[in-house]
Protein backbone atom coordinates (compact mmCIF):
# COMPACT_ATOMS: atom_id res chain seq x y z
CA UNK A 1 0.00 0.00 0.00
CA UNK A 2 1.14 3.39 -1.16
CA UNK A 3 0.84 6.82 0.55
CA UNK A 4 -1.60 7.78 -0.90
CA UNK A 5 -3.63 4.72 -0.94
CA UNK A 6 -3.22 4.56 3.16
CA UNK A 7 -4.43 8.22 3.11
CA UNK A 8 -7.73 7.72 1.16
CA UNK A 9 -8.13 4.47 2.91
CA UNK A 10 -7.43 5.57 6.64
CA UNK A 11 -7.02 9.36 7.00
CA UNK A 12 -9.35 10.78 4.87
CA UNK A 13 -12.42 8.43 6.24
CA UNK A 14 -11.02 9.46 10.03
CA UNK A 15 -10.99 13.20 9.14
CA UNK A 16 -14.55 12.95 7.61
CA UNK A 17 -16.20 11.43 11.23
CA UNK A 18 -16.12 14.52 12.83
CA UNK A 19 -16.93 18.10 10.81
CA UNK A 20 -16.36 21.08 13.30
CA UNK A 21 -17.66 24.64 12.13
CA UNK A 22 -14.20 26.15 12.62
CA UNK A 23 -12.59 24.05 10.09
CA UNK A 24 -13.20 25.62 6.29
CA UNK A 25 -10.69 22.86 4.86
CA UNK A 26 -9.54 20.21 5.87
CA UNK A 27 -7.43 16.75 4.62
CA UNK A 28 -7.07 16.89 0.70
CA UNK A 29 -4.53 20.64 0.77
CA UNK A 30 -1.23 21.27 1.23
CA UNK A 31 -2.40 23.23 4.30
CA UNK A 32 -5.69 23.10 6.58
CA UNK A 33 -7.76 25.97 6.85
CA UNK A 34 -8.87 27.35 10.49
CA UNK A 35 -11.16 30.38 11.16
CA UNK A 36 -10.19 32.78 13.57
CA UNK A 37 -13.22 33.66 15.00
CA UNK A 38 -13.61 37.21 17.29
CA UNK A 39 -12.74 37.04 20.79
CA UNK A 40 -11.35 33.67 20.77
CA UNK A 41 -8.11 32.83 21.34
CA UNK A 42 -6.44 29.35 19.44
CA UNK A 43 -4.44 26.74 22.25
CA UNK A 44 -1.78 24.93 20.19
CA UNK A 45 -0.22 21.50 21.97
CA UNK A 46 1.95 19.07 20.67
CA UNK A 47 2.96 15.43 21.68
CA UNK A 48 5.48 13.07 20.43
CA UNK A 49 5.12 8.78 20.90
CA UNK A 50 8.02 6.87 20.53
CA UNK A 51 7.94 2.99 20.89
CA UNK A 52 10.13 1.73 23.67
CA UNK A 53 9.95 5.00 25.32
CA UNK A 54 6.51 5.76 25.64
CA UNK A 55 4.75 2.86 24.76
CA UNK A 56 5.21 -0.91 24.79
CA UNK A 57 5.90 -2.67 21.41
CA UNK A 58 3.14 -5.46 22.25
CA UNK A 59 0.90 -2.02 22.61
CA UNK A 60 -2.80 -2.83 20.98
CA UNK A 61 -3.23 -0.38 17.87
CA UNK A 62 -6.32 0.71 18.85
CA UNK A 63 -5.17 1.60 22.23
CA UNK A 64 -2.26 3.16 21.22
CA UNK A 65 -4.55 5.46 18.71
CA UNK A 66 -6.30 6.63 21.81
CA UNK A 67 -3.78 6.78 23.85
CA UNK A 68 -1.99 9.21 21.08
CA UNK A 69 -5.14 11.58 20.82
CA UNK A 70 -5.72 11.59 24.94
CA UNK A 71 -2.42 12.75 26.18
CA UNK A 72 -2.70 15.74 23.66
CA UNK A 73 -6.55 16.11 24.17
CA UNK A 74 -5.14 16.42 28.22
CA UNK A 75 -2.99 19.48 27.45
CA UNK A 76 -6.52 21.13 26.05
CA UNK A 77 -7.86 20.17 29.49
CA UNK A 78 -5.47 21.71 31.52
CA UNK A 79 -5.50 25.15 29.28
CA UNK A 80 -9.39 25.16 30.01
CA UNK A 81 -10.05 25.13 25.74
CA UNK A 82 -12.69 23.54 23.71
CA UNK A 83 -11.29 20.81 21.31
CA UNK A 84 -11.02 22.34 17.25
CA UNK A 85 -8.46 19.91 15.18
CA UNK A 86 -5.76 18.30 14.70
CA UNK A 87 -2.66 16.62 12.92
CA UNK A 88 -1.12 13.78 12.83
CA UNK A 89 2.58 12.78 12.04
CA UNK A 90 2.63 8.84 11.92
CA UNK A 91 5.84 7.20 11.29
CA UNK A 92 5.59 3.33 10.44
CA UNK A 93 8.25 0.45 9.90
CA UNK A 94 5.53 -0.84 7.40
CA UNK A 95 1.72 -0.61 6.24
CA UNK A 96 0.13 -3.19 7.62
CA UNK A 97 -3.63 -2.68 6.84
CA UNK A 98 -4.91 -4.82 9.96
CA UNK A 99 -2.99 -2.85 12.50
CA UNK A 100 -3.95 0.78 10.67
CA UNK A 101 -7.71 -0.04 10.83
CA UNK A 102 -7.32 -0.86 14.78
CA UNK A 103 -5.00 2.40 15.05
CA UNK A 104 -7.75 4.87 13.26
CA UNK A 105 -10.62 3.21 15.09
CA UNK A 106 -9.04 4.34 18.40
CA UNK A 107 -8.46 7.94 17.16
CA UNK A 108 -11.46 8.05 15.54
CA UNK A 109 -13.36 6.63 18.75
CA UNK A 110 -12.18 9.71 20.73
CA UNK A 111 -12.62 12.12 18.36
CA UNK A 112 -15.66 11.90 17.80
CA UNK A 113 -16.39 11.64 21.66
CA UNK A 114 -14.68 14.93 22.09
CA UNK A 115 -15.74 16.77 18.57
CA UNK A 116 -12.17 17.08 17.29
CA UNK A 117 -11.70 16.60 13.73
CA UNK A 118 -8.14 15.67 12.16
CA UNK A 119 -7.31 18.00 9.26
CA UNK A 120 -4.16 16.53 7.33
CA UNK A 121 -0.61 15.31 8.64
CA UNK A 122 2.20 13.41 7.27
CA UNK A 123 2.95 10.05 6.64
CA UNK A 124 6.74 8.08 6.46
CA UNK A 125 8.43 5.05 6.81
CA UNK A 126 10.69 4.38 9.81
CA UNK A 127 10.41 3.60 13.70
CA UNK A 128 6.99 3.49 15.29
CA UNK A 129 6.54 7.40 15.87
CA UNK A 130 3.44 8.98 16.47
CA UNK A 131 3.17 12.67 16.78
CA UNK A 132 -0.20 14.64 16.99
CA UNK A 133 -0.45 18.30 17.52
CA UNK A 134 -4.14 19.28 18.69
CA UNK A 135 -5.52 23.06 18.34
CA UNK A 136 -8.52 24.57 20.47
CA UNK A 137 -9.89 27.51 21.73
CA UNK A 138 -11.10 30.31 24.74
CA UNK A 139 -12.35 33.30 24.97
CA UNK A 140 -9.89 35.72 24.75
CA UNK A 141 -7.19 36.55 27.47
CA UNK A 142 -8.85 33.23 29.73
CA UNK A 143 -6.75 30.45 29.01
CA UNK A 144 -5.46 28.80 32.34
CA UNK A 145 -1.41 29.34 32.97
CA UNK A 146 1.01 28.29 35.62
CA UNK A 147 1.43 30.74 37.99
CA UNK A 148 -0.34 33.26 40.32
CA UNK A 149 -0.46 30.85 43.15
CA UNK A 150 -0.84 32.64 46.52
CA UNK A 151 -0.16 31.31 49.84
CA UNK A 152 -3.55 29.97 51.32
CA UNK A 153 -4.57 28.06 48.13
CA UNK A 154 -5.73 24.84 48.28
CA UNK A 155 -3.91 22.30 45.79
CA UNK A 156 -6.69 20.01 44.71
CA UNK A 157 -6.29 16.93 42.32
CA UNK A 158 -9.28 15.02 40.04
CA UNK A 159 -9.95 11.06 39.80
CA UNK A 160 -7.18 9.02 41.26
CA UNK A 161 -3.85 9.19 40.75
CA UNK A 162 -1.02 6.20 40.25
CA UNK A 163 -2.69 3.73 38.79
CA UNK A 164 -0.75 4.22 35.54
CA UNK A 165 2.04 4.05 37.28
CA UNK A 166 1.24 0.57 38.53
CA UNK A 167 0.33 -0.79 35.20
CA UNK A 168 3.79 -0.19 34.28
CA UNK A 169 4.32 -3.20 35.78
CA UNK A 170 2.13 -5.38 34.30
CA UNK A 171 2.13 -4.21 30.41
CA UNK A 172 3.60 -7.44 29.61
CA UNK A 173 1.82 -9.98 31.25
CA UNK A 174 -1.97 -10.85 30.61
CA UNK A 175 -4.60 -9.96 33.47
CA UNK A 176 -6.63 -13.09 32.79
CA UNK A 177 -9.47 -12.81 35.30
CA UNK A 178 -8.04 -10.54 37.80
CA UNK A 179 -10.02 -7.36 37.82
CA UNK A 180 -7.57 -5.25 39.99
CA UNK A 181 -4.67 -5.33 36.95
CA UNK A 182 -7.25 -5.12 33.94
CA UNK A 183 -8.63 -1.65 35.66
CA UNK A 184 -5.01 -0.25 36.08
CA UNK A 185 -4.22 -1.14 32.83
CA UNK A 186 -7.07 0.52 31.26
CA UNK A 187 -6.25 3.66 33.07
CA UNK A 188 -2.84 3.33 31.12
CA UNK A 189 -4.23 2.74 27.67
CA UNK A 190 -7.14 4.59 27.38
CA UNK A 191 -6.29 8.06 29.69
CA UNK A 192 -9.49 10.07 29.99
CA UNK A 193 -8.92 13.92 29.40
CA UNK A 194 -10.45 15.81 31.67
CA UNK A 195 -11.74 18.62 29.18
CA UNK A 196 -15.05 19.40 30.94
CA UNK A 197 -13.15 20.32 33.81
CA UNK A 198 -10.84 21.85 32.22
CA UNK A 199 -13.34 24.36 30.84
CA UNK A 200 -14.93 24.66 34.41
CA UNK A 201 -11.59 25.65 36.40
CA UNK A 202 -11.31 28.14 33.53
CA UNK A 203 -13.75 29.78 34.29
CA UNK A 204 -12.92 30.46 37.77
CA UNK A 205 -9.93 31.50 36.79
CA UNK A 206 -8.08 28.77 38.70
CA UNK A 207 -4.21 27.69 37.79
CA UNK A 208 -3.99 24.10 36.49
CA UNK A 209 -1.49 21.33 34.96
CA UNK A 210 -1.85 18.16 33.52
CA UNK A 211 -0.60 15.13 35.85
CA UNK A 212 1.42 13.16 33.29
CA UNK A 213 5.12 13.35 34.52
CA UNK A 214 4.14 12.67 38.46
CA UNK A 215 2.17 15.09 40.97
CA UNK A 216 5.02 16.50 42.74
CA UNK A 217 7.30 16.81 39.40
CA UNK A 218 3.83 18.62 37.34
CA UNK A 219 3.02 20.44 40.74
CA UNK A 220 6.36 22.00 41.17
CA UNK A 221 6.19 23.27 37.59
CA UNK A 222 2.86 24.66 38.25
CA UNK A 223 4.38 26.66 41.12
CA UNK A 224 7.35 27.29 40.19
CA UNK A 225 6.60 30.18 37.78
CA UNK A 226 5.16 31.76 40.95
CA UNK A 227 8.25 31.05 43.46
CA UNK A 228 5.82 29.30 45.55
CA UNK A 229 5.91 26.26 47.79
CA UNK A 230 3.46 23.81 48.76
CA UNK A 231 2.42 21.30 51.75
CA UNK A 232 0.59 18.38 50.72
CA UNK A 233 -0.92 16.04 52.80
CA UNK A 234 0.12 12.41 52.09
CA UNK A 235 -2.41 10.39 53.55
CA UNK A 236 -5.39 12.76 51.43
CA UNK A 237 -3.90 11.54 47.57
CA UNK A 238 -6.61 9.67 46.28
CA UNK A 239 -6.25 6.05 45.39
CA UNK A 240 -8.08 3.35 43.58
CA UNK A 241 -9.47 0.43 45.31
CA UNK A 242 -7.84 -1.65 42.99
CA UNK A 243 -3.94 0.35 43.25
CA UNK A 244 -4.56 -0.13 47.17
CA UNK A 245 -5.06 -3.70 46.37
CA UNK A 246 -1.91 -4.49 44.37
CA UNK A 247 0.58 -1.79 45.57
CA UNK A 248 0.05 -1.90 49.35
CA UNK A 249 1.91 0.12 51.34
CA UNK A 250 3.43 1.61 48.19
CA UNK A 251 0.37 3.00 46.46
CA UNK A 252 0.61 6.44 47.33
CA UNK A 253 3.93 6.56 46.74
CA UNK A 254 2.89 5.57 43.21
CA UNK A 255 -0.10 8.57 43.92
CA UNK A 256 2.94 11.07 44.57
CA UNK A 257 5.61 10.46 41.95
CA UNK A 258 3.99 8.09 39.10
CA UNK A 259 3.08 9.90 35.79
CA UNK A 260 0.75 9.13 32.92
CA UNK A 261 -2.85 9.48 35.14
CA UNK A 262 -3.57 12.53 32.69
CA UNK A 263 -5.51 13.96 35.98
CA UNK A 264 -5.48 17.83 36.09
CA UNK A 265 -3.99 19.17 39.45
CA UNK A 266 -5.31 22.51 40.22
CA UNK A 267 -5.13 25.84 42.78
CA UNK A 268 -8.62 26.82 44.32
CA UNK A 269 -8.29 30.28 45.69
CA UNK A 270 -10.20 30.61 49.20
CA UNK A 271 -12.47 33.66 47.59
CA UNK A 272 -13.78 30.42 45.52
CA UNK A 273 -15.54 29.08 49.28
CA UNK A 274 -15.42 25.31 49.18
CA UNK A 275 -14.02 22.98 47.20
CA UNK A 276 -16.56 20.83 45.44
CA UNK A 277 -16.73 17.40 45.76
CA UNK A 278 -17.02 15.92 42.29
CA UNK A 279 -17.98 17.23 38.59
CA UNK A 280 -21.42 17.72 37.57
CA UNK A 281 -19.74 14.44 35.51
CA UNK A 282 -19.05 12.59 38.66
CA UNK A 283 -15.36 12.64 38.60
CA UNK A 284 -13.98 13.26 42.20
CA UNK A 285 -11.68 16.15 43.43
CA UNK A 286 -10.07 16.03 46.33
CA UNK A 287 -8.15 18.59 48.12
CA UNK A 288 -4.56 17.16 49.01
CA UNK A 289 -2.64 20.07 50.36
CA UNK A 290 -2.28 23.70 50.61
CA UNK A 291 -0.14 26.78 48.85
CA UNK A 292 2.99 27.95 51.00
CA UNK A 293 5.08 31.37 50.82
CA UNK A 294 8.46 28.63 51.00
CA UNK A 295 9.26 27.01 47.51
CA UNK A 296 9.57 23.66 47.06
CA UNK A 297 6.89 20.65 47.22
CA UNK A 298 6.78 19.18 50.58
CA UNK A 299 4.94 15.91 51.05
CA UNK A 300 4.06 15.44 54.66
CA UNK A 301 2.51 11.84 56.81
CA UNK A 302 1.25 13.73 59.56
CA UNK A 303 4.71 15.79 60.85
CA UNK A 304 6.89 13.47 59.34
CA UNK A 305 8.51 14.17 55.43
CA UNK A 306 7.56 11.60 53.03
CA UNK A 307 10.98 11.20 50.76
CA UNK A 308 10.29 9.81 47.70
CA UNK A 309 12.90 7.47 45.49
CA UNK A 310 12.09 8.42 42.23
CA UNK A 311 10.15 12.11 41.60
CA UNK A 312 9.12 12.00 38.53
CA UNK A 313 9.56 11.38 34.76
CA UNK A 314 12.44 13.23 32.82
CA UNK A 315 13.68 12.13 28.71
CA UNK A 316 17.05 13.46 29.53
CA UNK A 317 17.43 14.57 33.16
CA UNK A 318 17.16 11.34 35.39
CA UNK A 319 14.95 13.21 37.61
CA UNK A 320 12.09 15.31 37.74
CA UNK A 321 10.97 16.92 34.68
CA UNK A 322 12.33 20.26 33.61
CA UNK A 323 9.46 20.41 30.53
CA UNK A 324 12.11 20.96 27.92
Amino acid sequence: MDEISLIRRFWEPLGRAVTHPAVREGIGNDGAVIRCEPGQDAVVAVDTLVEGVHFPATIDPYALGWRALAVNLSDLAAMGAEPVCYTLALTLPRADEDWLEAFSGGLRDLSVRHGIQLVGGDTTRGPLTITIQVQGRVPSGTAMRRGGAAPGDRVCVSGSLGSAGEALKWLDTSPGNNPDVRAVLARYFYPQPRLALGGWLRERGVAAIDVSDGLVSDLGQLLGEAGRGARLDYAALPIAPELATLAGSQARKLAASAGDDYELCFLWPLALGEVPESTDEGVPLTVIGEVEAEPGVRLMDGNDPVELAYGGYSHFSGGANDDS
